[in-house]
């Protein structure tokens, strides 16, 4: 972790993996939750993900993580919770990637659900 990430995420998040979805049903299968360092502003805003699709975004976590993909559940705050959809987490829409301009050591990725 890059001192100016070691400085800046402070708070806690719990990401659950999206493992696999079923073809018919529509059944997800999620990974054991993964706790995280970020920072994260809840913010209501229209926005259009890497596809060109539109939604509008309610959270938005800022981290060094960089295996979070679209899919995956995250939540604020540490969880234990083995589903979810159950603890409340909310879906990633969109990941975006962003330069570590001062320490060069891992890139920022914004997360947007």
């Amino acid at each position: 972790m890059s001192a100016s990430a070691r400085w800046a995420y402070t708070a806690a998040a719990t990401v659950w993996p999206l493992q696999s979805r079923a073809g018919w049903s529509g059944v997800q299968v999620f990974g054991a939750p993964v706790a995280i360092l970020c920072d994260y502003k809840a913010e209501a805003k229209t926005r259009t993900d890497t596809k060109g699709r539109e939604y509008v975004s309610r959270l938005v976590v800022y981290t060094e993580r960089a295996d979070i993909k679209q899919g995956d559940r995250i939540l604020i705050g540490a969880s234990k919770a083995a589903d979810p959809l159950l603890a409340g987490a909310s879906e990633v829409v969109d990941v975006l990637r962003f330069a570590d301009t001062f320490d060069r050591k891992a890139d920022d990725y914004q997360v947007v659900c």
